[in-house]
């Protein structure tokens, strides 16, 4: 795959960044470094490599999945300015 001057201003665009008309070429010519790079990492033989999520082999914790209210609501509401009824209180936005 190879990105053009037009290409890096579409992608420009769709990030939403202001790339300069000088500045593109320039641009071009890193993106295909980059994309070379890569293809290059697609010839590494990994037949037989386990995916890992870490170098260090460590058990992911879990916690039980039950539904539960929390039980913390007076703790949380203590932070709030105001409070009302077990809710957050907040000034009206809409008139």
């Amino acid at each position: 795959m190879s990105v053009d001057k037009d290409t890096v201003a579409k992608i420009a665009n769709l990030a939403r960044i202001d790339v300069p008309e000088e500045r593109r070429e320039s641009l071009a010519g890193e993106l295909n470094n980059i994309l070379n790079w890569i293809e290059q990492l697609s010839e590494v033989d990994t037949d037989g490599v386990e995916p890992m999520t870490s170098v260090v082999s460590q058990p992911l914790f879990r916690r039980a999945d039950k539904v539960t209210d929390g039980g913390y609501r007076d703790q949380i509401l203590a932070n709030a300015p105001t409070s009302e009824h077990g809710f957050f209180a907040v000034p009206k936005v809409l008139e």
